[in-house]
């Protein structure tokens, strides 16, 4: 991986840990957690699509929909830990 791609993954990390913990209300980490959870997710949702073999659209736009999706992955993972099982109310 170069650089330059490392930074853009990142930055786009972030801004797919914020749209996530939106689209996942009440489930999220705070801000500041969902960038972290995003950030991590987007390298999540690159080897996830890798790793199925799967492609959907091409540029910034595969990017940022495989990087909400990893941190959706990420965030549905973690809640589950977090919460041990127990159903939210």
């Amino acid at each position: 991986m170069e650089l330059s791609h490392i930074i853009a993954t990142l930055l786009i990390g972030a801004v797919s840990g914020w749209l996530a913990g939106l689209l996942r209300q009440g489930a999220g980490f705070g801000l500041f957690g969902n960038i972290i959870v995003g950030i991590i997710g987007s390298f999540v949702g690159a080897w996830l699509f890798e790793v199925l073999n799967f492609s959907i659209g091409q540029g910034l736009f595969k990017t940022i929909i495989r990087s909400v999706i990893g941190a959706l992955v990420l965030l549905f993972l973690l809640g589950l830990i977090q919460g041990g099982g127990k159903s939210r109310r």
